[in-house]
């Protein structure tokens, strides 16, 4: 591990270029040096990952599986790195063209995903974005440096390595087809317990059961969950084809206007509504882009207005 630490660096700039060519004269020629020093550098690369790294052939070399990854992951290395230096230069936001990863939960994007877009593409209109969302190893990928920016719920659980700060809050409904034949009369628990019960999908929390489904044990139900998707649209389309229900909110009315929203039936006070938050490594907290794209999608979030029901 110490002769990996201390290998130079120009070592893995040649270990992409022979892997890229398949060919210690090509790769010579792309890095501007002679074939000799090609030739020593992959001898020094042999020294530390073994003589299988490249196999000769007749017109050249094939490199093993172990050299094609090791060139991916040396090109992945520098990502953090030109970030740094990009996010530390005179940072002007009109010019910026380097490309920006936010990832969201699947209903944020779903829901706010065209605004969050323009807002961005306001402030930064040459950055490459993406706008994508939350996975099981997106944590770790906000680590690495390939995700800038999360939105997600407040109670998610985030490491204290994030920062976070609150961007919104969202007041919780029923949601369910309108004229639903139970909950236009009541959303009491003794009328609704036994109904189908819905959910987005929440990726990256190790637990059996939602919230939801330990406030139906906690009043002595068992919750009747009869879909639980990623897809906001294959749950709008259950909910305006049955009497399935939905603990959400407003917002679930402008994607399908056949539904509607109805009283929530005696849930504590501190679930009747969540928390957005969006949040970044703390490390970054004093980029120029992170202190932008917090500043733009706080504005954003401000601006919004939950649908009256």
């Amino acid at each position: 591990m110490k002769e990996i630490k201390e290998l130079d660096l120009n070592l893995l700039k040649l270990l992409r270029a022979v892997v890229e060519t398949k060919n210690t004269h090509a790769a010579a020629s792309q890095l501007g040096i002679s074939q000799t020093s090609v030739s020593r550098g992959l001898a020094k690369l042999r020294e530390v990952f073994g003589d299988q790294l490249f196999i000769r052939k007749a017109h050249g070399v094939e490199p093993s599986e172990l050299a094609e990854k090791l060139a991916q992951a040396s090109d992945e290395m520098f990502t953090p790195i030109i970030k740094v230096v990009e996010s530390y230069r005179d940072f002007e936001p009109r010019e910026f063209d380097g490309e920006l990863v936010i990832a969201m939960h699947i209903f944020f994007l779903e829901v706010y995903g065209v605004g969050i877009f323009e807002v961005l593409r306001a402030v930064l209109p040459k950055a490459k974005l993406k706008l994508v969302y939350w996975q099981p190893d997106s944590l770790t990928d906000v680590f690495n440096g390939h995700i800038d920016y999360l939105i997600h719920f407040e109670g998610y659980p985030l490491p204290q390595e994030i920062y976070q700060h609150h961007l919104s809050a969202i007041k919780l409904c029923l949601v369910a087809r309108k004229n639903h034949p139970v909950l236009t009369k009541s959303s009491e628990w003794d009328a609704i317990h036994s109904l189908p019960l819905t959910r987005v999908e929440m990726d990256g929390i190790n637990s059996k059961r939602s919230p939801i489904e330990d406030i139906y044990q906690s009043k002595g139900y068992q919750a009747n969950v009869a879909l639980v998707t990623h897809s906001v649209k294959v749950l709008l389309h259950k909910l305006k084809n049955s009497d399935a229900i939905l603990y959400g909110s407003s917002y679930m009315t402008e994607l399908e206007p056949e539904l509607a929203c109805y009283p929530l039936p005696k849930f504590p006070k501190e679930l009747r509504e969540v928390n957005i938050v969006g949040g970044y490594l703390q490390t970054k907290r004093g980029y120029p882009l992170n202190q932008m794209v917090h500043q733009a999608l706080q504005s954003y979030f401000d601006d919004v207005v939950q649908p009256e029901y």
